[in-house]
């Protein structure tokens, strides 16, 4: 059939349109399950880790978060982080396991299960209790285990670490095992935190401060002892000293008044009775003046005397209310900023006063009970709450003639972190490990602590100072719980003297015994089976031990949890390489971790610690479900999709204090589509009949923009994995907005549009557009895995695939230069073509601006319509010489005209004159042209379009 009889060209269907199957509009929510369900049947976390199998290893260790509710903001964050880490370090070429974890003992859940048992817990067993809360705990690590996969993250999920498992129960008891054994636990009367409201001992890491008001009285303690011991000029005086408190429920206890040694102290003659004197300290006696104007008339011009407060020492006053005598001691804690600067001591209510009281031999004795109740007191307020007896107190010291003054002051005081209540201090035998008993080797566990902080990579850096002064002044931890779901402290104690045994055999049989049947066995009769037949107590020579029923505090037992991790996991490091939890945890999980790898292998469990900040509304206030201002991070996932959670978490410096809210998500997803449709679907639609085995060119054969921006992007690589290592993934998101929005979309694929729309299918020119393209979507969808996880796993199903392709991004290293740039050895460095690009694109800009003013001015319509005489002078003449031919393309319109010009305007360019374009409009590409119409056979299209149009023709089957 001859030529004439074929049917004419479609134009249209000549033009190479974008084409692809990835859907622009991303239907997250749908969508994400059916990867995450891929994920799963193919075993990601599994695979990963055999692709990765001999390589080095980087462990960060997951910090347990507490399993007694779903998710929220501040834990999505901290789970998306260490998955961009983790991720990140896989795709660099470690070996980067990560098995998440879960805290599951503890008070918040026996609360929780207390309140579903109701009377009917006083009837139970305790392993009935236990399983009621192991059956809660196991409820919401399910639930949690779930929303964290949802968002995306990677990890050991099968088989995860657990504070309730057997094998960690056992590991926490035999890290206690290393302290005990080793000489730093011991067993003795202290006052420590009390709360009341959860009857239990509560460890610093569990206070929080909040606002609080409390009553403050001033009360006099009458001397008994002759005032001349003080002073000659007392002789024959009635003299008291004065005490200035906010608790007076404490007053009961009170065995001692204290007086700073070296401060100066005044005795002051009371105006309205002339007899009476009062002792105060120098540097507050105007500040009591006027506390008390209303009782007391004092004129500190008109003291009596002065001497130093170790005159004080060893004197006796009477108490206020009872018939008691109250010692005069020395105590540098005393005070000069606030109150008399004398201190009334209660031993069983302080922490320094019962140091004080152990100094002077004090009663210690608390006649306050588990539940904050008064015992063994004046009838007035036996039986009584703490905080209700304080009115009957003060209204007893009004009674007795001791009251002076009394009022109000609001202040931060220590509250339980768990149940908000205040909270007392309360003297009851605990367990303690001992910060300044020696370690084997020299120095203390504070000092051998306080040395290897220094060796740590602290990120933020303040992070040394705050751990530094923690360690240098906290007090002796104190270990023991009062509560039953937890590990028990389990220690066989003498019936007759009470002392503990401490036999590393019998120590051994008991956490093996917990290895096997859980720490629930140390309720049941096999635990006592243990004790050898004979075993007869060091101490008394006694023959009868019970079992010790308190249980650990929980900081211990997650403080094990990378001890416990590396029993099952022998080859992970030490230290591991990397704890990233929030700011609260230098109270909490960092430090209790600190000290448990100091006892138990003398150094810190990390290498490096980081540090996100808080999690706060637009208003600044912290996050919390109780004020209503939470972010729900499943309600987005759901919504908006679990990627515009991980989007956020990127968007974010995190080492900052973190905004979030409904707004912002928002703002976060139009982001996301950029990425999504600007750069991924771009790529992707032009890429549609692009093979890279058979059409990829090497560099060489690249238009110079395609080699420019390759360049570009292998810089970008560079960065990004920089940003990795340093854990800036906010400057990775900013980077790759930018580069998608101003590099790609606004510069180069505007640009590229032309050759890979009007070119023929096969040319080299549009060949080496989709070289550069392939090359700079697998380098994007390789960088931003880590983040983007679902997205960039739905790309690569898409991208056309190398020989050596993996099933799943995942399983993909970081795009080196190579895999940029190709094999060119020359590719790597040209900075003369950098400097020319520099140039040509700040003359683009100049020429956009130019032909947007004559659009405004209806001069021209679209930018094709117009052809530009530019004048410059060197160097940018030079520049746009060597470039003349791209010129057209590069200010996208129809002809560009050059002239060397005698002056410029600083930048080069001395003017950039717009006309409208000579010739006419191609049919096909639409760029105007002279030549159009001199192809007789095609006489609508231009001279590039013709040649195109019969290599199309040729390739038509014969019809």
């Amino acid at each position: 059939m001859g030529e004439t009889n074929r049917v004419p060209l479609d134009l249209k269907s000549t033009i190479n349109l974008p084409k692809t199957d990835f859907p622009m509009k991303a239907n997250l929510p749908q969508n994400e399950p059916k990867i995450l369900a891929r994920w799963e049947e193919m075993g990601i976390y599994q695979r990963i880790r055999g692709a990765r199998q001999g390589a080095p290893l980087y462990v960060l260790h997951d910090g347990p978060p507490y399993a007694n509710g779903p998710i929220h903001l501040g834990t999505a964050l901290n789970k998306c982080l260490k998955d961009f880490v983790v991720k990140s370090k896989t795709m660099a070429g470690f070996d980067a396991p990560y098995v998440p974890g879960w805290d599951c003992h503890g008070l918040p859940i026996e609360i929780k299960v207390d309140k579903e048992l109701g009377g009917k817990k006083l009837e139970m067993r305790p392993t009935d209790v236990r399983l009621a809360c192991r059956k809660y705990a196991e409820k919401y690590l399910d639930l949690q285990r779930g929303q964290f996969k949802r968002i995306g993250v990677f990890g050991r999920w099968n088989t995860p670490y657990s504070t309730m498992s057997p094998e960690y129960e056992s590991v926490v008891l035999d890290t206690f095992f290393s302290f005990y054994e080793k000489g730093f636990v011991y067993k003795g009367l202290r006052a420590v935190y009390w709360c009341i409201h959860d009857k239990t001992a509560l460890a610093e890491a569990e206070v929080e401060y909040e606002d609080h008001t409390s009553p403050t009285v001033w009360v006099k303690y009458s001397l008994l002892d002759d005032p001349a011991k003080i002073d000659p000029a007392l002789q024959g005086k009635k003299v008291s000293t004065i005490i200035w408190t906010t608790t007076p429920w404490t007053l009961p206890a009170s065995m001692a008044v204290a007086f700073h040694p070296s401060e100066e102290y005044v005795a002051i003659p009371d105006r309205n009775d002339p007899a009476q004197i009062y002792i105060v300290a120098e540097r507050l006696a105007r500040n009591v003046q006027a506390d008390l104007t209303d009782t007391v008339s004092l004129d500190p011009a008109a003291a009596t005397a002065r001497f130093p407060g170790r005159r004080m020492e060893k004197l006796n006053f009477q108490h206020p209310f009872l018939e008691r005598r109250i010692l005069g001691v020395l105590a540098d804690y005393v005070t000069m900023d606030t109150g008399t600067g004398v201190v009334h001591t209660a031993p069983s209510h302080g922490a320094e006063d019962f140091i004080t009281g152990t100094k002077y031999g004090l009663d210690a004795t608390s006649n306050v009970d588990e539940r904050g109740i008064l015992r063994n007191g004046l009838p007035e307020y036996d039986g009584l709450r703490v905080w209700e007896a304080n009115p009957v107190i003060i209204e007893l010291l009004r009674k007795r003639g001791a009251l002076l003054a009394s009022g109000k002051l609001e202040h931060s005081y220590p509250c339980c972190w768990r149940c908000h209540n205040p909270i007392i201090f309360r003297a009851t035998e605990q367990w303690f490990i001992s910060m300044d008993a020696p370690m084997q080797h020299g120095g203390t566990l504070r000092s051998r602590t306080l040395e290897d902080i220094k060796r740590v990579k602290w990120d933020p850096s303040w992070g040394e100072e705050r751990m530094n002064n923690m360690i240098a002044g906290r007090p002796d931890w104190c270990i023991s719980r009062q509560r039953v779901w937890g590990v028990p402290i389990a220690v066989f104690l003498c019936e007759s003297c009470g002392k503990p045994l401490n036999d590393p055999a019998v120590n051994r049989s008991v956490a093996e015994l917990f290895a096997r049947s859980g720490a629930d066995a140390w309720y049941t009769p096999e635990a006592d089976a243990i004790l050898p037949a004979g075993t007869v107590c060091p101490h008394c020579s006694e023959n009868k031990f019970k079992k010790e029923m308190d249980i650990f505090d929980v900081w211990l037992e997650s403080g094990a949890s990378y001890l416990a991790l590396r029993a099952g996991e022998p080859d992970y490091p030490w230290p591991s390489d990397l704890y990233l939890e929030g700011a609260d945890q230098f109270r909490g999980w960092f430090q209790s971790a600190l000290l448990c790898a100091m006892g138990k292998q003398g150094s810190p469990p990390y290498a490096g610690v980081v540090t996100p900040g808080w999690t706060l509304d637009e208003k600044g206030q912290a996050m919390s479900k109780s004020r209503g201002n939470d972010v729900d991070p499943v309600d987005i996932a759901k919504r908006l999709g679990g990627e515009v959670v991980r989007l956020w978490v990127a968007s974010v410096d995190f080492r900052e204090d973190m905004v979030g809210s409904e707004a912002l998500m928002q703002r976060v997803a139009d982001n996301y589509r950029t990425i999504r449709n600007n750069l991924f679907r771009y790529v992707l639609s032009n890429l549609h009949d692009f093979e890279p085995q058979r059409d990829a060119l090497p560099f060489e054969k690249l238009a110079a923009i395609d080699q420019y921006m390759l360049r570009e992007t292998c810089a970008l690589a560079a960065d990004v994995r920089r940003w990795y290592e340093e854990f800036a993934f906010h400057k990775i998101y900013q980077r790759i907005n930018h580069f998608c929005v101003v590099e790609l979309s606004a510069f180069y694929f505007d640009i590229l549009k032309d050759r890979l729309y009007t070119f023929a299918p096969n040319s080299p020119g549009r060949r080496a557009a989709q070289t550069a393209l392939w090359r700079i979507g697998e380098a994007l969808v390789r960088l931003l895995a880590p983040i983007l996880s679902f997205t960039c796993e739905e790309v690569w199903g898409y991208l056309p695939a190398s020989a050596a392709r993996g099933e799943s991004v995942h399983l993909e290293r970081f795009p080196g230069p190579p895999d940029i740039l190709g094999d060119s050895k020359t590719a790597c460095e040209d900075g003369a073509q950098r400097e020319d690009w520099k140039v040509l694109r700040g003359v683009r800009e100049q020429a956009l601006k130019v032909l947007e003013e004559a659009r405004a001015q209806k001069l021209i319509g679209k930018g094709i319509e117009a052809q530009l005489t530019i004048t410059a002078t060197d160097p940018v003449y030079s520049v746009l010489a060597r470039h003349q031919q791209e010129l057209r393309y590069l200010f996208i319109v129809s002809a560009v005209t050059l002239e060397a010009g005698a002056s410029g305007n600083g930048t080069g360019v001395a003017g950039i004159q717009v006309s409208n374009a000579a010739g006419l409009k191609c049919d096909r590409c639409w760029n105007y042209s002279t030549h159009v119409g001199e192809d007789p056979a095609y006489p609508t299209v231009c001279e590039r379009c013709s040649p195109v149009l019969r290599q199309i023709e040729a390739a038509r089957p014969a019809e």
